[in-house]
């Protein structure tokens, strides 16, 4: 039995465009005589669809497209991912469905039973809860398989998973009871650095368990704040990996069953080492954040993707011979998520150019190269808007940095509008000294310039910030805050600083002024100013960050780990008190386990202070 899992990058709710790809991918398969093309979840949809799943005449359009899919299935059966109406329970709902389609018809249908609710997950707001497993003969030339239906995280349901019993029920072997040679798992699993290498030991213990193949696919693309890694994978039923297809781009990957069941061609040795088309030569798993432990991967496997307007081709690689892709270093992954992110959102948002305000530090360095990785630089302008305080240096390596990318520079000074700001407010202020006001008004000043930019030429902002600094609230609203994307504000400012030397490594030159990456933090927002003189250093506060905002620990715990209590007690009060900035930040990228946004649910007006 050969089988493709096609790992698509659809549009949220471009019901036509995502079939368009689904039927593209089949016609790519024909040409290698597969028996069975396996699409992710939701696929016609695309994921997370959100309150979208609420509108009657997004679902029927879905349902269209699911059977004009089934017509196509005539040379080989398609299983595919969708939202059907719940006509079971009688509550009206709507359901995260996959279609088994055979013969030009749909054969079988299977609802998702597992909906997760935590996390960036809230499944339990749209969807209905499916019942009973599903099972079903798929024709191939040697006779049928029968092949069990799972959606994601039907899949994910293990104690190893979040160290405890999530769900009082075990679809998988539930479904191995029911008879099931083979499963399959259509899913749209948010990607996080730490990720790939805990889910495939996760699927892994269970195909061995079961003594069954598990056949994963996974989408892949940028949604919102969500990147989705594909890496869709063949599992044997010793639990080896023995096929994996790419990372962070369309793929269709091929996988004989026969050679699977006889164990033939399955790898006993480790997965091979990054090729040359994978970004090599990145320290293995550091990159400054704390590594992250079972604990921080928060029970997360999901959600589909969306992609450019134009249908992505997909071409599949013909056996004989199976392919294990390399899944990269933690740093490659990293940079190749934020690639995708920035790519996505910018075209799916409509735009096709960014404008990025170049301080000559290292966030703004960063968050340029990723931007023209993702979008080229003729799509990239860049923008220093130097101050009485900016030194000399700092135009010098924004100016360095925009010839090195390749990208249109201006330079705009603020001089001029900040002294009338200053006049504009003097008797106002009469009586009261200078203090964070008059900063922020020259961050404020920066935002209205790149706003400017970017309205007069139709293009989107991306923001420079880190996750360390906005974690503690050192950031301006309406200032550097402002932007349509904050595409590295899930990055701690130690990791950010790694993508610097990576992205030169990569290169073969410093891209990245030296000078960027080794002088020391500055706003550059009054004389002599230094980020140290207000936060800790980065390593220490990255670190207390990842155990106070990822782990959830409390600040006396922290402590007991031997960080200093008086700088603990001042990153969790900064954390907290800056919960209402960061709930009108722009977007982010998720990377961590734990990002601020949709994951991390925190009121803004509370008093929770034990011990601080």
């Amino acid at each position: 039995m050969r089988i493709a899992l096609a790992q698509l990058n659809p549009t949220v709710a471009d019901v036509t465009g995502n079939t368009a790809l689904v039927l593209e991918a089949l016609r790519s398969a024909d040409y290698v005589s597969v028996d069975l093309v396996v699409f992710p979840e939701l696929v016609i949809v695309g994921y997370p669809p959100k309150d979208l799943v609420q509108r009657r005449d997004l679902v029927e359009a879905n349902l269209a497209a699911r059977d004009r899919i089934a017509a196509a299935a005539t040379r080989c059966a398609v299983i595919v991912g969708y939202v059907d109406f719940d006509t079971t329970s009688g509550s009206g709902g709507v359901q995260n469905c996959a279609a088994l389609c055979v013969h030009g018809r749909v054969a079988a249908r299977y609802a998702k039973r597992l909906l997760p609710v935590y996390d960036v997950f809230d499944e339990s707001r749209y969807f209905t809860r499916g019942e009973g497993v599903c099972v079903c003969p798929v024709p191939c030339r040697g006779g049928e398989v029968a092949v069990g239906l799972t959606i994601c995280e039907d899949l994910w349901h293990d104690r190893q998973f979040a160290g405890r019993r999530l769900y009082g029920v075990d679809p998988i072997a539930e479904t191995v009871a029911a008879g099931a040679e083979l499963i399959v798992n259509v899913s749209a699993s948010p990607f996080t650095a730490s990720k790939p290498e805990f889910r495939e030991a996760l699927f892994g213990v269970q195909a061995r368990e079961h003594g069954v193949p598990i056949l994963y696919c996974g989408q892949v693309g940028g949604n919102d704040d969500l990147v989705f890694d594909g890496c869709s994978a063949c599992f044997g039923p010793d639990g080896l990996v023995i096929a994996r297809a790419k990372s962070f781009e369309p793929d269709v990957l091929i996988v004989d069953l026969p050679d699977l069941r006889r164990g033939a061609n399955v790898r006993t040795a480790p997965p091979p080492e990054p090729r040359a088309s994978v970004r090599a030569g990145a320290p293995s798993d550091s990159a400054g954040e704390p590594r992250a432990s079972a604990r921080a991967e928060s029970p997360a496997e999901h959600r589909s993707l969306p992609a450019p307007a134009t249908p992505v081709e997909v071409t599949a690689t013909p056996l004989p011979g199976v392919r294990i892709e390399p899944r990269g270093d933690y740093l490659d992954r990293i940079w190749s998520a934020l690639v995708l992110g920035a790519r996505d959102y910018t075209h799916k948002c409509g735009f096709r150019g960014v404008v990025i305000g170049l301080s000559g530090g290292v966030d703004s360095a960063v968050t340029a190269a990723l931007a023209v990785d993702a979008l080229g630089a003729e799509n990239v302008l860049g923008v220093a808007m130097p101050s009485r305080y900016s030194s000399g240096h700092s135009l010098e390596d924004a100016r360095q940095l925009a010839e090195n990318l390749g990208i249109e520079f201006h330079v705009v000074s603020i001089e001029e509008a900040h002294a009338a700001m200053e006049r504009s407010l003097e008797k106002c202020f009469a009586g009261r000294g200078p203090d964070v006001t008059e900063e922020n008004i020259q961050a404020r000043l920066r935002g209205a310039v790149v706003m400017a930019l970017a309205n007069k030429f139709g293009r989107l902002v991306f923001s420079t910030g880190n996750k360390s600094e906005l974690a503690v609230g050192y950031c301006t609203l309406y200032g550097d805050m402002c932007g349509g994307l904050a595409l590295i504000s899930d990055v701690p400012k130690t990791t950010v600083y790694e993508l610097a030397k990576r992205c030169n490594a990569r290169s073969g030159a410093a891209i990245i002024p030296q000078r960027t990456i080794s002088k020391p933090p500055s706003a550059e927002l009054r004389p002599d100013q230094c980020d140290q003189d207000t936060l800790p250093p980065y390593d220490v506060l990255d670190a207390i960050l990842v155990r106070y905002v990822e782990h959830d620990l409390p600040a006396e715990e922290i402590i007991r780990e031997g960080y200093d209590a008086a700088t603990v007690h001042w990153v969790a009060r900064a954390v907290d008190r800056n919960e209402y900035k960061r709930q009108q930040a722009a977007v982010g990228i998720k990377v961590t386990s734990r990002a601020f946004g949709a994951g991390r649910r925190m009121p803004i007006a509370a008093r929770w202070r034990v011990g601080l």
